[in-house]
This record gives C-alpha cells, sequence and structure tokens, in this order.
C-alpha cells in the first residue's frame, strides 16, 4: 500500500459555499445597519403613544396645512384661492388693479398730514387740509370712474361671450386697499405690460 502524500492532495474537491443552512428559527432577513436601526428607533419614538400626543400631532399638521394653505393665496395660486378669487377673468381683473398707480394709495399718508394740521390751532392750515383732503377724494372718484370704463371695455375685449358679472364692485373693493395689504398678493409692478392671454 502506498500513502498519499500532501502534494497528491486531489485538487477537484468542490469549493466550500458561504451560504448557510436554514435555521429553525431564522429571521430570513439581512441584519439592519446600525444606520437604520437607529432610523426606525427614531420613528417608533415619535409615533405617538397616547390619545394626548396624537392630538398634538393632528394640530401640527393642521397648522402645517393652515400656514401652506395661506402662503399659496398670498401667492395666488389657483387652488387655495377663495372662490371670489378664483379664475382667468377675476385675475385678470387684480393685474389690471394693481398695474395703475391710484390716488388711494396717497389718502393714508394724507389723512395723517391732514390731522396734524387741523390739531395745530392754525386756521389756514386747517383749511388747506380740508382743500387738500377733499380734492384727493374729487380724483380718487374721477379715477375709478376712468378705471371701470378702461376696465369693461378690456374684459370685453379679451373674455368675450364670459360672465363679468361683480368685476366692478370686485376691481373696486381691491382698489380701495392698499398695495401691500391686498390679497392675493399683487403678481405685477406698477406700470408693467400685461399678458395678452389669461386663460
Amino acid at each position: 500500500m502506498f500513502r498519499r502524500t500532501k502534494s497528491e492532495a486531489p485538487t477537484s474537491a468542490a469549493p466550500a459555499t458561504t451560504s448557510t443552512p436554514d435555521r429553525p428559527g431564522a429571521k430570513g432577513r439581512p441584519t439592519p445597519s446600525r444606520k437604520e436601526a437607529e432610523a426606525a428607533a427614531r420613528a417608533r419614538a415619535k409615533a405617538p403613544r397616547s390619545r394626548k400626543e396624537q392630538m398634538l400631532a393632528q394640530r401640527s399638521a393642521r397648522g402645517d396645512s393652515t400656514r401652506r394653505a395661506r402662503e399659496g393665496m398670498k401667492a395666488g395660486e389657483e387652488r387655495y384661492l377663495l372662490a371670489r378669487d378664483k379664475g382667468p377673468v377675476r385675475r385678470f381683473i387684480r393685474d389690471f388693479v394693481d398695474v395703475r398707480f391710484t390716488f388711494i394709495e396717497l389718502l393714508v399718508p394724507l389723512l395723517v398730514v391732514s390731522m396734524i394740521m387741523g390739531y395745530s390751532g392754525n386756521d389756514t392750515a386747517a383749511r388747506l387740509s380740508n382743500t387738500l383732503l377733499f380734492t384727493t377724494l374729487m380724483l380718487i372718484l374721477v379715477d375709478f370712474f376712468f378705471m371701470r370704463f378702461r376696465l369693461r371695455r378690456e374684459l370685453a375685449r379679451r373674455f368675450p361671450g364670459e360672465s363679468t358679472k361683480g368685476s366692478t364692485l370686485y376691481a373696486l373693493m381691491r382698489s380701495m386697499q392698499m398695495r401691500f395689504m391686498r390679497l392675493p398678493k399683487a403678481q405685477v409692478k406698477v406700470g408693467q405690460k400685461l399678458p395678452d392671454t389669461y386663460r
């Protein structure tokens, strides 16, 4: 009998497999990394564990939704607007009013000046303040009539066949507000050329 030396060891042995056979009770999935485990732990910690925590989470979600809706309305996003502000006709009216300089924007500063001059005790200053205030009010009325005439003409040209009911009142209410107080916020600058179509 010949004894097999180390050099004569068989070279065709099957390679060792790295997979381990299924064990009873094994989880059947790879062990999560430390980062994944920490993320899952944070998610479990954030989950409301009581009715009070659940109510606080719902209130926070409502606050975020309300904040987003307010920002969308200020920016003029259609889905966040009130029913009175929706549609291409109302968007055009807002832009039509916002590109114009109106005398009503001078009314608040003039009221302050008029009050100061009126309480100064000087009869000439009081008469001058009253005249200035009356002149400003007359200019506001004249400006409004011109605006109404031009608005009706532009609506008939841009939106033929569409209902423009309430457009004059809508434009009046917006023009009576100070520019920084208007909602939705003005999307155009004073004197800017308006687009040809709003559809």
